[in-house]
């Protein structure tokens, strides 16, 4: 414990009015992290500083977007076969299949890990990408003819613009 009754520089602030919820401030680093749900632009999501920019909506928007692909490649990866077994080495095939795993797993933890910024948008845009990308590319939707499949694609980005 130090002087003003904090345990290492760590305080637990006080809830707020539902919005915010608590956080942990850090008094000399002038760092806070949340511990519940809340929705600001000024979030930090994955490293400390990044989006660039605190407080700014466009870098927030692109944080978002970037999550959102993330999200997407998640699932693009979840539902690929294209390693064909018969035209490759079985070796080769393997290791191809496990390297694809390793990038699925590991994108997977990086949005996992984003989500635990407890930002809304974020939490939100997380949802959304696996849920478009399963959609997409693992759902019997994505079995159909691919002009069912652009049609679909299409309906999509009306409803979204």
């Amino acid at each position: 414990m130090n002087n003003s009754g904090d345990m290492d520089g760590m305080a637990m602030g006080p809830p707020s009015n539902g919005t915010g919820g608590g956080r942990i401030t850090m008094n000399h680093q002038h760092m806070m992290m949340h511990v519940t749900f809340f929705w600001e632009k000024s979030a930090e999501i994955l490293f400390s500083g990044w989006p660039p920019g605190y407080d700014n909506l466009g870098m927030y928007i692109l944080a978002l977007v970037i999550v959102f692909s993330m999200a997407v490649f998640v699932e693009f990866l979840s539902s690929s076969n294209y390693i064909n077994e018969s035209n490759v080495d079985h070796v080769i095939a393997g290791l191809l299949q496990t390297i694809l795993y390793g990038l699925r797993i590991g994108l997977a933890y990086v949005v996992m890990l984003a989500v635990m910024s407890f930002n809304v948008g974020v939490f939100l845009v997380a949802i959304v990408g696996r849920l478009l990308g399963f959609l997409v590319f693992g759902s019997r939707v994505s079995k159909k003819s691919s002009y069912e499949l652009l049609l679909l694609i299409n309906f999509i980005n009306g409803c979204i613009v």
